[in-house]
């Protein structure tokens, strides 16, 4: 995708979109039929599908399609496009089967969501690029620190960016001189766009110039936000009491929808899959006894929500259930069985969890819930670590799909940190698309591992 910098840009996506749409539904109604629809029935279906297309609009805002700093990072929207439309069939079947708005016949509306979503790629992906500005604009980061030298390394000559950074300006103990060097830089480089470290002091004194930028069509993104765009994860320099204040009502909010449906679809998913995976059983139980005769389920004390004890349950992977209690004096060290390997590896050695789902105890998303021997280590090494602790902890999460080093069964503060900084970016982030995101790329990462 490339860049859109300003409200023409944004205004062309939503045009754009919303022909997307009325394509979509001309070119459903003439493979329904195997014509070309009479003005009378276009008319009818337009009518009926008016209410729809201004919801999936702001489904489409809501879930970041138009944001700015999305914009400028190609190669994120094919992902991101499809979750919407999984969101707005949902909607769509919802409307037309419980509304007293009505289409014949229903398949209709599922050629439409085929049809539109390969419509809307093609305009995303394809034309869109066409009537934009194509050129990669030339940008300027102001900033200090090795989150903001991250930042600048993967996007500097970066094809996958509409940006291009000129210059690092870091700043300096002077206001006015960390201003003049940006002002030198803005005109040197004719840079139409700043990335800048907002909770930098010093960047922070110097914001009535930035906002004075503004009015000549320079646009200020926030370096945190495009960083956590790009890397899917809160910044380590941002994060400290400011951060967390500044992000509380995210994760402690009173938002009655959101927490409500997450619930009901916590239940609906937790029962469905948990009568489903009794079939498993039988299989699971004869091949852990087989394997070593010994016990089938263990149970494990982890740190939930307000760091509250819950007790989790799991088929047994390893020789024995040491409850996290690791390198206690005189006990037999524990490894991973034969099967133990496999049910890990397909995370049928959770199903038992769906339970606690079911129970309330565990969400289907959030921060895995950790042992709390671990807990009281990492909460003394590792700065607000315990802020992991104000949602409910989750069967599958963020930092499960995008942090790759995992310490497993043992204890690593320095990747305790960086699994800390993903599972912030869900608290600060979380929503309902979010979630669904992490589920259907977990089952995605599943079935990978399935058919190895």
């Amino acid at each position: 995708m490339t860049s859109v910098t300003n409200s023409k840009g944004v205004l062309i996506l939503v045009i754009g979109d919303v022909l997307a749409y009325i394509v979509s539904l001309i070119l459903t109604l003439a493979v329904r039929y195997g014509e070309i629809p009479s003005a009378a029935l276009l008319s009818i279906h337009v009518m009926a599908f008016s209410i729809l297309f201004v919801i999936f609009l702001l489904v489409s805002f809501s879930a970041g399609l138009y944001d700015k700093q999305m914009a400028l990072i190609r190669g994120r929207i094919q992902g991101l496009l499809i979750r919407v439309q999984i969101v707005n069939a949902l909607i769509g079947i919802i409307f037309f089967y419980f509304a007293p708005v009505s289409i014949a016949p229903k398949a209709n509306l599922f050629i439409y969501f085929v049809i539109s979503t390969l419509v809307l790629l093609i305009w995303r992906m394809v034309m869109f690029p066409v009537v934009s500005v194509t050129r990669k604009q030339n940008a300027v980061i102001v900033g200090a620190g090795p989150d903001m030298s991250d930042l600048y390394d993967e996007i500097d000559e970066n094809v996958r960016y509409g940006l291009t950074f000129r210059k690092h300006i870091i700043p300096v103990a002077s206001v006015d001189q960390t201003v003049a060097a940006i002002a030198a830089a803005v005109k040197e480089y004719r840079a139409s766009i700043i990335v800048a470290d907002l909770h930098n002091h010093v960047v922070e004194s110097a914001m009535p110039y930035l906002y004075s930028l503004i009015f000549s069509g320079t646009q200020i993104i926030e370096a945190s936000k495009l960083y956590e765009a790009i890397f899917d994860r809160i910044p380590v320099s941002m994060v400290g009491e400011r951060w967390l204040v500044e992000n509380s009502g995210t994760a402690l909010g009173n938002r009655t929808v959101y927490d409500g449906l997450k619930r009901l679809t916590d239940i609906v998913i937790a029962a469905v899959g948990g009568l489903v995976s009794l079939i498993f059983y039988p299989f699971v139980i004869l091949a852990i006894k087989l394997d070593d005769a010994g016990s089938i389920f263990i149970t494990q004390d982890r740190i939930g929500k307000n760091g509250k004890l819950i007790k989790i349950v799991k088929f047994r992977s390893m020789s024995g259930n040491d409850q996290g209690k690791y390198g206690v004096s005189g006990q037999t060290k524990n490894v991973v069985t034969r099967v133990g390997r496999f049910i890990r590896n397909t995370r049928i050695d959770e199903l038992p969890q769906l339970w606690n789902v079911l129970r309330g105890d565990l969400s289907m998303v959030g921060p895995r819930p950790e042992l709390p021997a671990l807990v009281n280590v990492y909460e003394k090494e590792v700065a607000f670590y315990n802020a992991r602790h104000l949602v409910k902890p989750g069967l599958c999460g963020w930092a499960q799909i995008y942090h790759e080093n995992h310490p497993h069964h043992s204890v690593d503060s320095n990747e305790a940190r960086n699994k800390l900084y993903y599972d912030l970016y869900y608290i600060k982030n979380r929503s309902f698309m979010l979630d669904l995101k992490i589920i259907l790329r977990t089952m995605q990462i599943l079935m990978k591992r399935v058919g190895r």
